[in-house]
């Protein structure tokens, strides 16, 4: 049953509309709720995005009643004071029953209310076999929000909120998605291993939450650069991740510039060394310790630039993962996990300082990149089913580090961010400072989830691209510190503030049911055509 909560009185289509609360509802009424304007011809789906105080007589406010005067006070609350919403209209329905943008305005004193279950339904849909996928209710509401994953996984998606808002829980109920519906293929690089096996749930005491390998065993895998440890939380990865130095290139080394404190001469030298050396250069610099001067002379690069490069680089012979020699190809059985459309936890185990983050995934997801580029290329000379890639989404956390505005022009993640779409390759990046990402590529994330942000820089930030943002600002920074999020962009018809759904058992016997995979489907159509 509708609530009517008041009338429209006045707005405009760009500012928002402003309605007249009704006094017996208005301790009802907070920013981000959904509301229905309704007229004779159509319904206008919008959110309140502000309120405001308003008197029929500024002189009341001269001599306001004190707090002995309760008949005064009560008696003007009710004839001479009041307060007005100001809500965004985000889409609407015409007299066929069909979304349309919206174009045009409602009439004086249409009735305002509450969405309802039914409401909520036939905008968000329901979560069926079509790629839609409930990722939580509207604050005080039961009916379930879906996100269509589809077109979540179509562009680069962003998850941003303060720490503790409850983002990578919110990241692992939509990788959870995803795997069950079989969207896409994903490649997760698990800094503080949350998504692989299980996790510690910030409660008191020894509570635990599932990883995607719990839930997914025969459809997720885990890479691990730290086996150790892996098995230490109770499971044997199914590979261990090593990379050899010829793996590494000078573009890798370049994103680590900042971490390694590295001047623009030492990466001039990195280049002549590569000129000469080719893949092997970095076996080449570390080989030289004892002759850096006459390795200098050999390929025309100053000494002094030289010997900078090989002690910053001499770290990397401490990292067990690295190795001069690789036994197996732990890159291209990557590679081949994903194309069989399996998804990958690469867990970091002990290496969780900022410099292996940057440095191993630079490192993958350069390959990903020449690999989905050819594959692409050949998909699109051949025009055969057969050939067309698996979609891939890479999803990392601490985003602003790989993409800020001096990454993303020199880094591969810059790249996918901005172009690879066509690829059939994006990212989800989870970050707590949207402020330090590139602002050009902020504009062009297809779908945020934005939970509890109080710095203005991240707010301007994260609502970077979006049409007339004012209204936005009083919900993100109104939101609850956990488990809620404003939800717009790409794969939402409309922005709207989400309770996220809890990921406990009840979650867990919903989710893990048999994932069937596209060629079973086929199967299946096959036999009962």
């Amino acid at each position: 049953m509708k609530t009517n909560i008041g009338i429209l009185v006045g707005g405009s289509l760009s500012d928002g509309f402003a309605v007249r609360i009704n006094y017996d509802t208005r301790e009802q009424i907070s920013t981000g709720k959904f509301v229905i304007i309704s007229d004779d011809t159509h319904r206008f789906f919008c959110l309140i995005t502000d309120l405001k105080l308003e008197t029929n007589n500024p002189d009341i406010l001269l001599f306001p009643p004190t707090a002995h005067e309760q008949l005064l006070r009560k008696t003007i609350e009710q004839q001479c004071v009041y307060t007005t919403a100001l809500v965004r209209p985000m889409i609407m329905l015409d007299e066929y029953n069909r979304m349309v943008p919206v174009k045009n305005i409602p009439t004086h004193f249409c009735d305002v209310s509450f969405a309802t279950d039914s409401d909520i339904a036939l905008i968000f849909g329901q979560e069926d076999k079509n790629n839609f996928f409930t990722i939580g209710t509207p604050p005080e509401m039961h009916a379930p929000v879906c996100i269509n994953l589809e077109k979540f996984t179509e562009r680069s998606s962003g998850i941003f909120g303060k720490t503790g808002t409850g983002k990578t829980f919110l990241t692992r109920l939509l990788l959870a998605g995803v795997i069950k519906n079989n969207t896409a293929a994903n490649l997760i690089f698990d800094m503080h291993s949350e998504y692989g096996l299980q996790a510690r749930q910030e409660k008191q005491g020894a509570c635990f939450v599932k990883g995607l390998k719990t839930l997914f065993p025969d459809h997720v895998a885990i890479f691990s650069l730290d086996p150790q440890a892996t098995r230490r939380r109770g499971s044997a990865p199914d590979v261990t991740v090593t990379i050899a130095y010829h793996d590494i290139t000078i573009e890798d080394i370049i994103a680590l510039q900042n971490e390694l404190n590295l001047h623009t001469t030492a990466l001039e030298a990195a280049y002549l060394i590569a000129a000469r050396y080719k893949e092997n250069w970095l076996s080449a610099l570390l080989d030289s310790g004892d002759q850096l001067k006459e390795f200098a002379n050999t390929i025309g690069a100053h000494p002094e630039s030289i010997a900078a490069l090989y002690r910053k680089l001499k770290r990397l012979e401490k990292l067990h993962f690295c190795v001069k020699e690789s036994t197996s190809n732990s890159l291209q059985q990557l590679l081949d996990y994903l194309n069989r459309g399996m998804s990958v936890v690469l867990e970091f185990g002990n290496y969780t300082s900022s410099f292996c983050y940057l440095l191993v995934a630079n490192v993958i997801t350069r390959v990903i990149h020449e690999e989905y580029v050819a594959k692409t290329e050949k998909f699109l000379g051949s025009q055969r089913a057969a050939d067309e890639p698996q979609k891939l989404m890479i999803t990392i956390e601490e985003a602003h580090k790989f993409l800020n505005p001096l990454a993303a022009q020199q880094t591969i993640f810059g790249t996918i961010a901005r172009e690879m779409r066509k690829y059939y390759v994006s990212l989800l990046v989870v970050d707590q400072r949207p402020s330090g990402i590139d602002t050009e590529i902020l504009s062009q994330i297809g779908s945020k989830l934005v939970a509890q942000l109080t710095d203005e820089k991240d707010i301007t930030s994260v609502l970077a691209g979006v049409s007339n943002p004012t209204g936005f600002r009083a919900i993100i920074a109104a939101l609850d510190s956990k488990q809620q999020a404003l939800i717009f962009g790409h794969a939402v018809p409309m922005p709207i503030v989400i309770q996220s759904r809890t990921y406990d058992e009840e979650f867990y016997s919903t989710i893990c049911t048999p994932v069937q995979t596209k060629s079973q489907q086929e199967l299946i159509d096959s036999l009962f055509a």
